[in-house]
C-alpha cells in the first residue's frame, strides 16, 4: 500500500550509522544536509494521497492503491502515466531530483526479464526477484541503486589486490551470505533498500566468482556504515543558492562490514553469466526516467536564459535567437527520443513493455554528451553577471543597497530584487559547485560515456543499413550474413502504417 510521508520518515529512523563532515548523524530526518531531500521524498509520498495529485501519482488494481512509479510496464499507457507523474513531481517541487525511486526501481525489472538465466543458477533466485517486485508494488519502499565500487587498481584482477575493493561474498551461512566491500550510492543514507549488484568487472572466462553477486539490501542492516560527502545544503544562504539548498541528493560510500544478506534477498550469486546479463540490460527501463530528468534540466536552462535575454532586451538579436534555438533543438531532441521510445516500445523477454531500446539509449547519449555544451550556451546567454553579482545580504545592507538597486533595476517590469533572484538562480543552475556536481553526475550516473555508446551498439538495428546497401550495390544475398528484408520491414516504417494508432498502444505491442 502507498505510504505517507510521515511513515517514510519514521522508517529511516532506525539507528543506522551515518557520518558526514566528520560527525555521526543523530537524526537523518532533521539533519540540515539531509532534511531537504528527506522532505521532498516525503512530499512525493504525500502526493500519492493528496486528492489534487493522487489521480496522477497512483493506480488502483485488485482493490489496492499503488504508486504509478512502481507499476510493471505492460502497455504504452503505463509509460505515459509514469512520464506524467514524474513531470508533476518535478514541477511541483520546482527542481530536479533523480534518485527518488521511479528511476532505480526499473533496474529490478531488467532482472525480472532475466529469470531464465537466474533459473540456470538456482530457481529460488528467480522466485526471489518476483517476490521483491511484489514487495515493492505493495510495500512502497524508497528504493535506490548500488553499482559502483571503489575498484582500486583497475589494471589488476580483484583477487590480486585488497579483495574488498569490489564487493564480494566472504562466507555462506544457513541464514544467507556474508558480504564485504563498499558501494557508492546516491541517497542511500535516507532510503529503505538498495538493489546491489556488480560494477563492470573483469572475470575473464570464469564461470563463477564471489564478486558476481546481486541482492536487495535492507539499508538498516547491522554492519552497514554510510560515509557521506559534504552536502551543499546549508553551506550558503538559500537566497544565493536556491537549488543547492533544496535539491542536493547526498551521495555516500556505503561500507559493508561483514553484512548478512538473507537468502530470500539474494537475486544471483557467483554466476558471472547472470552478472554480465544485468550489466548489459540494467538500464533498459530505468534510462527512461533518467533521460526525462535531462529534458526537465533543458527546460530550466531555456527558462533561465530566455528570462535573462528578455530582461536586457537582447532577445530580438539574431545571434541570441540562434543560441536559444540550439537549446530548443537539444530539448526537443530529448523529447523526441522519449516519445518515440514509447511509441515504438518493444515486448521484453518476460512479457513487459520496454521502451524501444535503440531510441532510448540513443536519446541518453544525446542528453548526456551534449549537456556541457548546452550549459555553456546557457551561461553565455545569461551573461557575465551570473558570476559577479553580489549576494543577497549586500542588496539588504543600507550602505550598499541603494547602489545595487540603482544598477540592477532595468525597467518598470524588472526591479533589482527580481533581477538578483534570477541571476542567483542561473548561477546555481549553471556555475555553482552544485551545478558542477550535477554535470558530472549526469555524465556518470548511469555508467560512463563509453558504456552509453556500447548500449547503442548492442541495440541498434545494423541489419537495416547493411541490407539497404547490399541491395543498392547489387551484392550477393549471402554477403556478410545479412538477413533479407521485405520493403518496409522495420520498426520505423511500422510507425507510418495507417492501420496502427500511436494513441491506442498497438504500435508498441506489435513492433520490436
Amino acid at each position: 500500500m502507498i505510504r505517507t510521508g510521515q511513515q517514510y520518515k519514521d522508517s529511516i529512523r532506525d539507528g543506522r550509522e551515518i557520518y558526514i563532515n566528520g560527525e555521526r548523524v543523530k537524526d537523518v530526518v532533521t539533519h540540515p544536509m539531509f532534511k531537504p531531500l528527506v522532505d521532498i521524498r516525503a512530499r512525493i509520498y504525500d502526493m500519492q494521497h493528496d486528492t489534487a495529485t493522487s489521480h496522477v501519482m497512483t493506480y488502483r488494481e485488485g482493490g489496492e492503491v499503488s504508486a504509478i512509479a512502481n507499476r510493471l510496464p505492460k502497455a504504452q499507457s503505463d509509460w505515459w502515466d509514469k512520464r506524467r507523474a514524474t513531470d508533476m513531481v518535478l514541477e511541483q517541487i520546482g527542481g530536479i531530483v533523480t534518485r527518488v525511486g521511479d528511476e532505480t526501481v526499473g533496474e529490478m525489472w531488467s532482472l525480472f526479464d532475466g529469470q531464465d538465466i537466474l533459473n540456470e543458477v538456482d530457481p529460488q533466485f528467480s522466485e526471489n526477484i518476483r517476490t521483491h517486485i511484489h514487495k515493492v508494488l505493495h510495500g512502497d519502499p524508497f528504493h535506490v541503486s548500488a553499482n559502483t565500487d571503489p575498484k582500486g587498481d583497475r589494471s589488476k584482477a580483484p583477487q590480486d589486490q585488497d579483495p574488498d575493493m569490489l564487493l564480494h561474498v566472504v562466507k555462506e551461512t544457513d541464514a544467507g551470505i556474508i558480504v564485504r566491500g563498499a558501494k557508492y550510492e546516491t541517497a542511500a543514507a535516507y532510503a529503505n533498500q538498495a538493489f546491489t549488484k556488480p560494477t563492470i568487472a573483469n572475470w575473464g572466462n570464469e564461470a563463477y566468482s564471489d564478486y558476481a553477486v546481486g541482492f536487495i539490501c535492507d539499508l538498516a542492516s547491522p554492519g552497514i556504515k554510510f560515509i557521506c560527502r559534504t552536502g551543499f545544503a546549508g553551506r550558503a544562504p538559500v537566497e544565493d543558492y536556491p537549488l543547492a539548498n533544496r535539491f542536493d541528493e547526498v551521495d555516500a560510500l556505503v561500507v559493508f562490514d561483514d553484512v548478512l544478506i538473507p537468502w530470500e534477498n539474494v537475486l544471483f550469486y557467483r554466476h558471472t553469466k547472470a552478472a554480465m546479463f544485468i550489466r548489459a540490460t540494467l538500464h533498459r527501463y530505468s534510462a527512461f526516467a533518467f533521460v526525462q530528468r535531462n529534458l526537465k534540466l533543458a527546460d530550466l536552462m531555456i527558462g533561465a536564459a530566455l528570462f535573462n535575454v528578455r530582461q536586457t532586451g537582447l532577445d530580438k538579436q539574431q545571434a541570441v535567437q540562434e543560441k536559444l534555438a540550439q537549446l530548443a533543438v537539444y530539448r526537443e531532441g530529448i523529447n523526441a527520443h522519449l516519445t518515440a521510445a514509447v511509441t515504438l516500445a518493444e515486448p521484453s523477454p518476460a512479457g513487459l513493455l520496454m521502451p524501444n531500446q535503440s531510441l532510448l539509449y540513443t536519446g541518453r547519449v544525446l542528453a548526456c554528451s551534449q549537456l556541457h555544451t548546452m550549459m555553456h550556451i546557457a551561461r553565455e546567454l545569461c551573461g557575465g553577471q551570473i558570476c559577479v553579482t553580489p549576494d543577497a545580504a549586500a542588496f539588504r545592507d543600507p550602505r550598499t543597497a541603494p547602489w545595487l538597486n540603482k544598477f540592477y533595476t532595468i525597467n518598470g517590469d524588472w526591479a533589482a530584487e527580481d533581477r538578483r533572484k534570477l541571476l542567483a538562480y542561473a548561477r546555481d543552475l549553471l556555475n555553482s559547485d552544485y551545478a558542477g556536481h550535477r554535470l558530472t553526475f549526469q555524465l556518470f550516473a548511469q555508467s560512463p560515456p563509453f558504456a552509453h555508446l556500447a548500449a547503442v551498439y548492442r541495440n541498434f538495428d545494423w541489419d537495416g543499413p547493411l541490407d539497404l546497401v547490399r541491395k543498392s550495390a547489387g551484392l550477393s544475398d549471402t554477403v556478410m550474413g545479412v538477413t533479407t528484408r521485405t520493403p518496409g520491414d522495420s520498426a520505423v516504417s511500422q510507425w507510418f502504417n495507417p492501420n496502427l494508432s500511436p494513441i491506442s498502444g498497438t504500435v508498441g505491442q506489435t513492433t520490436g
